[in-house]
Parts: structure tokens; sequence; C-alpha cells
């Protein structure tokens, strides 16, 4: 089946066919991605990620065919192109979260007052913490916690591009910024304020010499805002960067364990 609406929705994005010709194909994906059957990032069993395109295809043609319309739900009265969720079974969303239609919530999640958008992935576990964001298409792993106010960008053009991807178990700290198709390790954890796009500089600096990484932080390392050199026409000046200063310790308890992991680095969160 997958198959079909694959070949239907590339089709009618390439213009092959009409995009009224892949209505059904198109409301279908939309309707397996809000169900949790599709999911526009996957892990493989070698643990690399594959992004299906076809499907950040069908969410752009999903918002050319929808039509602006007034749309209620409870006690909102909004104009868009795309419905909202109500409640969502086993997940505790606390007003005014909003989880647009077309993204997938795990239950034993927990939303407090947040969004989270069209296209993406929130795993059984996780917190997304007042007034953070979750962006088209990201995929957010269980046991995350996304902190108060922290941004995770999304990602729908061009086709095939990755999305923000954060694994299991790990800890954004309040104000975070991750964007750009920016990879997250499983059970790594981010200090308040850093901002990581595809181009930032991820410097570990654990070891007598520096590391660099960019658009991915490595499993359970915890990572701090920083700050580096660089040369211009006017002078040396710096900007940001972001800094791998340890990693995170053996613990039973996770959350026991991201805080302590924070405490003993000296990172506010």
């Amino acid at each position: 089946m997958s198959t079909e609406l694959q070949h239907a929705i590339e089709a009618a994005f390439s213009g092959d066919t009409p995009a009224e010709d892949a209505r059904g194909a198109v409301e279908e994906t939309i309707a397996r991605l809000d169900r949790g059957e599709l999911s526009l990032a996957e892990q493989q069993t070698d643990g690399s990620w594959t992004v299906n395109g076809w499907i950040q295809q069908a969410i752009l043609l999903f918002f050319r065919l929808q039509k602006m319309e007034i749309i209620e739900l409870g006690p909102y009265t909004y104009h868009d192109k795309v419905p909202l969720k109500s409640a969502v079974e086993g997940v505790r969303i606390v007003p005014p979260a909003t989880v647009r239609y077309g993204a997938f919530v795990e239950p034993g999640a927990v939303l407090m007052p947040s969004y989270v958008n069209i296209g993406s992935h929130v795993g059984s576990g996780t917190m997304v913490d007042t007034w953070a964001t979750v962006g088209s298409g990201a995929w957010i792993g269980k046991d995350v916690h996304l902190s108060g106010g922290v941004g995770i960008g999304g990602v729908l053009e061009p086709p095939g591009a990755r999305p923000v991807i954060i694994e299991d178990g790990a800890f954004v700290g309040s104000r975070a910024i991750v964007v750009e198709g920016v990879h997250i390790g499983a059970e790594a954890v981010l200090g308040a304020g850093v901002i990581l796009t595809a181009s930032t500089k991820i410097i570990d600096v654990t070891g007598t010499e520096p590391v660099e990484h960019v658009g991915h932080v490595p499993p359970r390392k915890v990572v701090i805002p920083g700050t580096r050199p660089k040369e211009f026409a006017a002078g040396t000046f710096e900007v940001p960067c972001a800094l791998i200063i340890g990693e995170r310790t053996e613990s039973t308890d996770r959350k026991t364990s991201l805080n302590a992991a924070l405490r003993e680095l000296d990172v506010d969160v």
C-alpha cells in the first residue's frame, strides 16, 4: 500500500499527473502519519536514518489541496488549512498545547502548553515542556525532555532533506534551538541556550586536541554553548559554537542521571 501511495504522490508532485488526482493518496498518507503508521524519518537496523522524501511531498501537496476554512475545536476558532487534533488517548495534554493533524504523539507522552506541527513524531515518555515547539517532520524519540522554550526546527523542502532527529533519552535544556536537520544521539544532554544549525561547529574539548563535529551530537555527550575566534576583514571576532565537555555517567535512573550530568559539569538548565 505504501508503494502505491508513494508512486501516486511522486507523480502528482512532479506534475506528471494533476494534484487533484492524487487527493485520495495524499489524504491517506496524512491519515497514516497521524496514526503513526508512517513516519518521515526511519531508523534502520544499523542505527542509520533514512528520510521518506515522498512523505514530505505528500504534506506539501496536502497544503496545496486543502482550502482555508474556519475551524472550531473546543474553545478555539481559527482560520487554517489543517485541523488540530483533539484529545489523544493516553497522552497528557495541558492547555493550550496544540497538536496539528498529521503529527503522531505516542501514549505516555506529556505535552505542556506547546506546539507540535504536522509530520512530526513524539515518542512515549517524552516531555514537551512549556512553550517548546516541535517543527514539521521532526523526530523526537522516547523518554526525551524538551525543556521550556526549546525550539525544534521543521523541514519539508526540499523533499528528502533530513528533519531534526532527537534520539531516545536525550535532554534538551531551556531555550536551546536545534534546526536544519541536526541529529542528537541517544541520551545526549544539551545545556541551556545551545544553538545547533547545520553549520554550527560542535567541538569536543574533552581530549588534548579539539575534535569537530557538524550536524551531529554523539550519544551521551554533554554539550554547552561556546564561542571560537574567527578572522574577518575587520578583525578577529568570536562566533558561536557548541562545546562537548563530557559524557553522562551511568545511572539506573535516567532523569537523576541527566540532572547529575549537568551538576557535575557546571551546566545550567
